[in-house]
C-alpha cells in the first residue's frame, strides 16, 4: 500500500522557470496536499532533494505559491466547522485505524527516510516508531478530553471546565526527524477537533506525504489536514493562517525565529517541538 501511496504523492516532469534552468526532467516532484487532494504545484521555484549517500537528485519539491498557501488555509478553515462538531468517538476511530496503517507500513516509511535523509534503516524505523507512540496516545482522547467540575465552590455556585477545539493549528517540522516530529504535531491537534496546516522540511518531505495519504485512507475528512512546501514564506503562511496555535521547529532554527516574529500578537508560537507542552502553550484568551 505504501509503495502505491509513494507513487501517488510523486509525479514526473517538472518545468523549471524563473530562477532555475528551463527544462523538463524525469525526476519526480513532490505534490501539495490540499483539501484532500494531491495536487501538482504551479510554482516556478523548485528545490532539489538529494540522496545523501550518492548526492543524486531523487525528487524536487516546490516553493508553494501564495495562492496555493491561501487555498490550504481556506481548506482548514472550512473543514473546522464540521470536524470540530464530530464526536470524540468518531475522531478516535479514525486514529485507531491510522495507528494500524502506520504499523503495517513502518518499513516503507523508514525507507523513504533513509533515501532522503541518510539514517540507517534501523534508526529510521525508530524514528517512525517514536511518532507512532504519540498516535497511540492520541487514541486515549476519550479520557484526555474530560473536563472538570467543582460543585458548591460557594453558595449557589458550581464551576465547570470544558476542553474544546480552538481552530486551525499549524506545524513547521524540522529536518532531523521526518516522521517523529510531524507525528508529535498533527495527530494530537486533530483528534482534539482542530484542523491542521503542516509544512514538513523541504529536504525530507516524502515521509510526511506518505503519512498524509495514510491518514486520508484511515478516514480523515478532506481539509482536516493540509500540507504545503517551501521555505520562509511557507513558514509565515502557517503562522498567519493558523491564527491560534503554532508548533514550530527547535529554538535557534531560522524558520523558528521567523515563525515567532510572524506570530506577533495573533496567537501562540510553540518554538520547540516539545510534545509534553504542545496542547498547553496557548494564550488565556482562547481557553
Amino acid at each position: 500500500m505504501a509503495a502505491l501511496a509513494l507513487r501517488s504523492v510523486l509525479r514526473t516532469k517538472v518545468h523549471l522557470k524563473a530562477g532555475r534552468l528551463c527544462y523538463s526532467s524525469s525526476v519526480p516532484t513532490v505534490k501539495l496536499f490540499i483539501d484532500g487532494k494531491f495536487v501538482e504545484s504551479k510554482s516556478s521555484e523548485w528545490l532539489d532533494i538529494h540522496n545523501p549517500a550518492t548526492n543524486e537528485v531523487i525528487a524536487r519539491v516546490p516553493k508553494a505559491t501564495q495562492e496555493e498557501m491561501l487555498a490550504a488555509v481556506d481548506s482548514c478553515s472550512r473543514a473546522f466547522r464540521s470536524w470540530s462538531e464530530t464526536s470524540v468517538l468518531s475522531r478516535q476511530q479514525i486514529f485507531l485505524r491510522y495507528q494500524q496503517l502506520i504499523k503495517d507500513n513502518i518499513k516503507e516509511l523508514a525507507k523513504s527516510i533513509t533515501l532522503e535523509q541518510g539514517k540507517t534503516l534501523a534508526d529510521a524505523e525508530g524514528d517512525v516508531f517514536r511518532g507512532l507512540q504519540v498516535v497511540e496516545h492520541a487514541c486515549s482522547i476519550t479520557s484526555l478530553m474530560l473536563g472538570e467540575t467543582l460543585p458548591s465552590i460557594t453558595k449557589d455556585m458550581d464551576t465547570y471546565t470544558y476542553r474544546l477545539p480552538i481552530g486551525v493549528c499549524a506545524g513547521i517540522a524540522p529536518f532531523n526527524f521526518p516522521a517523529m516530529i510531524p507525528l508529535w504535531m498533527f495527530p494530537l491537534g486533530m483528534v482534539c477537533g482542530n484542523t491542521y496546516l503542516l509544512k514538513p522540511s523541504e529536504r525530507v518531505p516524502t515521509c510526511t506525504m506518505l503519512l498524509a495519504k495514510m491518514l486520508q485512507d484511515a478516514g480523515a475528512p478532506d481539509g482536516t489536514l493540509n500540507v504545503i512546501h517551501g521555505q520562509h514564506a511557507a513558514c509565515g503562511s502557517c503562522v498567519r493562517g493558523s491564527g491560534t496555535a503554532l508548533h514550530g521547529p527547535v529554538h535557534g532554527h531560522p524558520g523558528g525565529r521567523g515563525a515567532e516574529l510572524a506570530a506577533g500578537a495573533g496567537g501562540a508560537c510553540q518554538g520547540s517541538a516539545s510534545k509534553c507542552r504542545v496542547l498547553h502553550h496557548l494564550p488565556v484568551s482562547v481557553l
